[in-house]
């Protein structure tokens, strides 16, 4: 394969652009970790940072009557009102439709009082055999039920169970009392806790979804609550997948159809006049999970069949790929005034990317650092970054680090150098 090379010489500073590959042979390469990629160099003060982006598209399946939802392969028509597609292990945000704008969440925000139970439980303040009592508020709660009995205590794994499996209002109530004394002073400590996990567009004013003015979340911050469920507190997340609970002789099953028809192992639904017909729900196929979310649709039907179109959707235009793992040498900068002439570039963590599938028929890789790099170099500090480009795409950036410590040469060391005796590698 033949390399083009180019080298201009700015101030103290070269730019050099090496060509050596891309597409399908150059990610083959790429893959079994052997030889550099081609490289970008040029001069600049610092690396960039990473954009959820992408390119490239395999044929989308016949579209329901809608309006389109921005992708990285071009729009897409879902019926939901609002929509959010995330992958779960890098971020990549597959689809967006209105994903950042208030709307009433419904039973979605049970989620939310999930997460707060669940850090009592994990920090020991809660435990899953503890009997809470039931007032007659909770017992009186309307809506969804997994009918709670006034007057008595229910253990509190039977009522996380109500809460996401049957979306008991009820048991969302007696839940509340019982961990912060009332349903208001648990709804502060949800809206305490949202911030800090990332929520920049929810408020709540109960812990059920009912209805109330000034509840709100966006699509975008369900998936986030999601997310953190997966990863916080893995422990738990289970209760989302029982496909039926009985509790009082009253068997129920999960709401989330995709759950029930085992397309999904999570999450939950919800429904309001104001919201639609709503759902969250997350999959994980080999190796891969992604997270779905959807309101504003019409009915119950619907809103199974479209969660269930947009994760096949996901799955089928969408793979993940570990393009490097953490400390593998990606390429050698040049050092100026350093005691060795290069130091290794390498990934500071491994670099897992989520790209529509075929990205490696048209997409590029390349080094963008700054030439040469000046010593003294330490190990870590970063350098450059790695660049993915492709068609049609932003290009995604990804930071790396030198590899080794470089010191600077001595007075004597640098003359030498000016007079172009530096030293060997």
């Amino acid at each position: 394969m033949t390399a083009v090379i180019k080298a201009e010489r700015l101030g103290t500073n070269v730019r050099t652009r090496r060509s050596l590959f891309g597409g399908v042979a150059g990610f083959a390469a790429c893959a079994s970790f052997g030889g550099p990629l081609s490289a970008l160099a040029r001069p600049h003060h610092h690396a960039g940072h990473a954009k959820a982006a992408a390119a490239g598209a395999s044929a989308a399946p016949a579209a329901p009557v809608g309006t389109p939802a921005n992708t990285p392969i071009g729009p897409f028509d879902t019926v939901a009102r609002w929509a959010y597609i995330v992958d779960f292990d890098t971020g990549a945000v597959l689809l967006d439709k209105a994903a950042d704008e208030r709307m009433a969440p419904s039973s979605l925000t049970k989620m939310m009082t999930a997460y707060i139970v669940f850090g009592m439980l994990a920090t020991g303040r809660l435990r899953l055999d503890q009997a809470l009592p039931v007032s007659e508020k909770a017992w009186r709660t309307q809506g969804s039920k997994m009918f709670v009995p006034l007057g008595e205590s229910v253990a509190v794994q039977d009522l996380i169970q109500g809460m996401v499996i049957q979306s008991g209002n009820d048991a969302c109530v007696v839940l509340a009392e019982g961990i912060a004394g009332s349903e208001e002073r648990f709804v502060a400590m949800m809206n305490e806790e949202a911030p800090k996990i990332g929520l920049n567009n929810s408020h709540f004013m109960n812990v059920t979804g009912l209805p109330a003015e000034g509840h709100y979340m966006s699509a975008h911050d369900v998936a986030t609550v999601a997310m953190h469920l997966i990863r916080d507190f893995p422990q738990y997340y289970h209760f989302f997948g029982e496909t039926e609970f009985l509790f009082n002789k009253i068997k129920q099953g999960n709401r989330n159809v995709l759950v029930d028809k085992g397309l999904a192992d999570g999450l939950k639904t919800g429904h309001t006049d104001a919201g639609g017909f709503g759902l969250c729900a997350s999959s994980n196929r080999n190796g891969n999970r992604v997270i779905v979310v959807i309101n504003g649709t019409a009915s119950s039907n619907e809103r199974a069949h479209e969660g269930e179109r947009l994760m096949a959707w996901a799955f089928a235009n969408f793979e993940s790929a570990t393009l490097f793992r953490k400390g593998q040498v990606v390429d050698h900068a040049p050092v100026w005034m350093g005691e060795r002439k290069a130091v290794p570039l390498v990934a500071g963590a491994d670099i897992v990317m989520t790209m529509p599938v075929g990205w490696q028929q048209r997409s590029h890789i390349a080094v963008d650092y700054a030439s040469p790099v000046i010593a003294p170099v330490v190990a870590g500090q970063s350098c450059g970054a790695i660049v993915i480009s492709a068609p049609g795409m932003a290009d995604i950036r990804v930071a790396l680090q030198a590899g080794a410590s470089v010191a600077k040469l001595g007075l004597v060391g640098r003359a030498m150098a000016r007079l172009g005796h530096g030293p060997a590698n």
